[in-house]
């Protein structure tokens, strides 16, 4: 993939709801904006028990939105990344429903997995106590066989998504033939959605065991041979994000949205420094996704290690959000909604900065900053407030993040200064020659000044923040030709001055 700005959007909701739409916008009010999009599950169908993330069938575009013609058209403009949902299919599933017909005698019967089958001798009270979980209950749901017995199927998300058995002969075939399907419309990335649930093993916590280690090498090779690269999407803790970077392609940077938030909250950057030295350079940044503001990836966990902030900071942060968004966001997280994820915040990260423009700014200028290729969810890409009228719609937490826009909507928003200023920084991004040839450095000072640095042989980029008075001052140079930059019309200027763009 490019190293350029990247979108991150649903196909329905960012304009009249079609990949045609979709490409008329990226190459029309949208153009030279971004390098690539990463498009989220347009599969049949896209309304299922998760906003598309349980297909029934993994291989067919919903036709509300478009074919694979569309999709491919939207390739050859922009680089495309899509969704490989690994770990489950909808139970509504052709393969499903055979299964319940005709039990163990179905031909897909091995494609799914059973309690049974993974605790073949039966399980324990411990076994069962430290299933890694992303949400309250055990991972099972009683599923009725069309013969009349009940079965235990392994559900790790809710009772509409079975998991399925990915070593499996059946399971083998069923991602084969979706890694076929993608790379004929010429996806350049696969992210690979909830990978770390994807093998369970008795007696283990069943995320993330060596066997997950192994599967992901070996799917990502699968992957390169059809000319697709991976994104390995896992929330955990820091350190095995960390390890995951050396199996992948790509995994997210899923710690630096909090981190970011405890910098520009709290005035203290210093947790941020540190994982800046370490955090993997093969990264996707995001500040927001269509889940929640992640909290484990920089929590304590008993079995791996400390955090990245301390339990006390941990709680502050969250209390914070909640109150920055004047507790909107407590009526999306935890179990005042139906979608729980018990290690995330469901709030736009504009309402979680306190709806503070300077500082929404400044974060997107950190994750420009940061190693990795950059990734602008579609809300965040409108400084979005929560939905609170779909939330109450649909009492799903995370659809507080997931706003439909229409056309004036877009148009409306292109008009504001924030977004004309966080445009101007992507364009800086995407342009500079320092971000595509230059060395990362986190200059340490103090932590209430961050300071990054990029540089390369005929260009460089010093940046300053300071978190007392939330300001910024950027050091510019290429080609001999300083500049220093310390308000954000500065970046618009920047930008006109370097492309054919006019005011």
């Amino acid at each position: 993939m490019k190293n350029l700005v990247q979108l991150c959007t649903y196909a329905d909701r960012l304009g009249c709801g079609t990949f045609a739409d979709l490409t008329q916008l990226l190459t029309g009010k949208l153009q030279g904006v971004f390098g690539g999009v990463h498009i989220l599950p347009f599969y049949y169908p896209i309304d299922g028990a998760d906003a598309g993330f349980d297909p029934i069938d993994h291989t067919k575009v919903d036709e509300r939105l478009g074919d694979w013609t569309d999709v491919a058209a939207l390739a050859q403009s922009h680089e495309l990344m899509v969704d490989v949902i690994v770990n489950h299919m909808s139970s509504r599933s052709a393969e499903f429903i055979d299964y319940k017909a005709h039990g163990d005698a179905s031909s897909y019967a091995s494609l799914f997995l059973t309690f049974d089958k993974v605790f073949s001798r039966g399980a324990t009270e411990s076994d069962l106590v430290n299933l890694y979980r992303p949400r309250p209950g055990l991972p099972f749901s009683k599923i009725r066989f069309d013969d009349g017995k009940e079965r235990l199927c392994w559900t790790t998300f809710t009772s509409d998504q079975i998991d399925i058995d990915v070593f499996s002969d059946a399971g083998q075939d069923y991602l084969g033939r979706i890694l076929d399907r993608l790379a004929a419309a010429n996806v350049k990335m696969i992210r690979l959605d909830a990978a770390g649930y994807a093998v369970k093993k008795a007696g283990s916590r069943c995320f993330m065991t060596e066997e997950t280690f192994a599967f992901i090498e070996a799917f990502a090779q699968k992957a390169g041979a059809r000319g697709m690269e991976v994104l390995v999407e896992i929330h955990a803790h820091f350190l095995t994000q960390v390890a995951i970077a050396k199996k992948a392609d790509w995994v997210y940077d899923f710690a630096l949205p909090p981190l970011v938030l405890h910098t520009l909250i709290a005035g203290d950057s210093q947790p941020l420094q540190n994982w800046l030295e370490i955090s993997p350079r093969n990264a996707i940044t995001v500040l927001d996704t269509h889940d929640g503001i992640g909290i484990i990836d920089i929590a304590a966990d008993k079995q791996v290690g400390a955090g990245l902030l301390s339990d006390e900071q941990v709680d502050a942060l969250v209390e914070d959000i909640h109150a920055n968004s004047e507790h909107r966001s407590r009526k999306a997280t935890g179990a005042a909604a139906s979608n729980v994820d018990l290690y995330q915040i469901n709030c736009t990260f504009f309402e979680a900065l306190g709806s503070n423009e300077n500082k929404y700014l400044l974060a997107r200028l950190i994750q420009f900053f940061a190693p990795g290729i950059p990734q602008v969810y579609y809300v965040g890409l409108f400084a979005g407030e929560n939905d609170m009228a779909l939330l109450e719609r649909t009492a799903v937490g995370r659809d507080i993040n997931r706003h439909y826009y229409s056309e004036a909507d877009i148009s409306a928003g292109l008009e504001t200064t924030v977004v004309k200023h966080l445009l101007a920084l992507i364009r800086f991004r995407n342009l500079h020659p320092a971000f595509q040839t230059g060395r990362f450095e986190c200059i340490g000072t103090n932590a209430q000044l961050l300071s990054l640095a990029w540089r390369a042989s005929s260009s460089h980029l010093i940046l300053e923040i300071n978190l007392q008075s939330y300001s910024f001052h950027l050091l510019a140079e290429s080609e001999g030709e300083i500049q220093t930059l310390d308000q954000w019309r500065d970046f618009d200027s920047w930008v006109f001055a370097h492309t054919e763009i006019q005011p």
